[in-house]
């Protein structure tokens, strides 16, 4: 199997791309200096000549907070440039995995959101992944749109790094308000890699359980055998400018293992 990664030098992209490779899949690794996607001639050009198998496409504008003030540049890449991957798609007939987020629901639910239930984005990211989802589903009949959530890993800026680095402070306040499901990039991979023997549609890929920020950070403190003075606080504590959903729990019928369990096997590695 063939298979065009967008995307490929980001967080995701180097966890997935040798994944992919044991697999036994040829992989066929882009990024924005190989492939813009906002440009429809490029993505035409490489996706016709290399004509994969699949197309992952990991690409894109995840500055939730910067989106809120530069809207324009994040639809241009999450909105535009995901249209762009999927005409081509659509138009060569090839099946396209669409990496999109938790921020496409409002967190108004009091029970876990299923992949059909209904979308109300509350910030620009959000907004813009949507605008993916939708391009994807217009212009694609074989398409995997896969959400997933709080996502870190070891090539990349995440939450588990900076809770590490803060450490140091001794002292730090972290919101207890918001809930979600803690996702490693491997598992998000590996997940990835068990859609192909399901049925095309949309799909939750996240952490098994959930837990809020300061309980996530209670973890990472705990796994790490860090003693820090941790305090829950609200949303309303510490402003941010783009709205998180206050409930972003989402149903992934056990396609990954429990966010714990795959913290641990982070943090292993991170030691090596």
């Amino acid at each position: 199997m063939k298979i065009l990664v967008t995307g490929a030098n980001g967080m995701l992209g180097q966890d997935l791309c040798p994944i992919l490779e044991d697999m036994g899949a040829f992989v066929i690794e882009t990024d924005v200096d190989s492939l813009d996607i906002t440009k429809p001639a490029d993505v035409e050009k490489i996706l016709t000549a290399e004509h994969p198998d699949t197309v992952i496409h990991c690409a894109a504008y995840t500055n939730v907070d910067k989106a809120e003030e530069d809207f324009e540049a994040a639809k241009l890449i999450n909105s535009t440039g995901t249209e762009n991957i999927a005409k081509v798609c659509g138009k060569l007939d090839i099946p396209l995995v669409y990496i999109s987020t938790d921020y496409v629901f409002d967190g108004t639910k009091t029970e876990p959101y299923k992949p059909d239930d209904k979308t109300n984005p509350i910030n620009n990211y959000g907004l813009t992944k949507l605008m993916g989802e939708e391009a994807v589903k217009k212009y694609c009949k074989k398409y995997y749109i896969t959400r997933t959530s709080w996502l870190y890993g070891h090539y990349g800026k995440n939450f588990v790094e900076t809770m590490i680095t803060l450490a140091q402070k001794g002292s730090i306040k972290v919101v207890d308000d918001q809930i979600g499901c803690p996702t490693w990039t491997v598992e998000l991979a590996n997940g990835i890699v068990k859609l192909f023997q399901k049925p095309y549609g949309t799909y939750h890929v996240c952490g098994s359980g959930s837990t809020s920020w300061y309980g996530f950070a209670k973890e990472i403190f705990k796994q790490s055998d860090l003693k820090v003075d941790l305090s829950p606080c609200t949303t309303d504590e510490f402003p941010r400018p783009a709205k998180r959903p206050k409930y972003s729990i989402m149903d992934n019928q056990h396609i990954c293992r429990d966010w714990r369990t795959a913290l641990h096997d982070y943090l292993r590695l991170r030691d090596v």
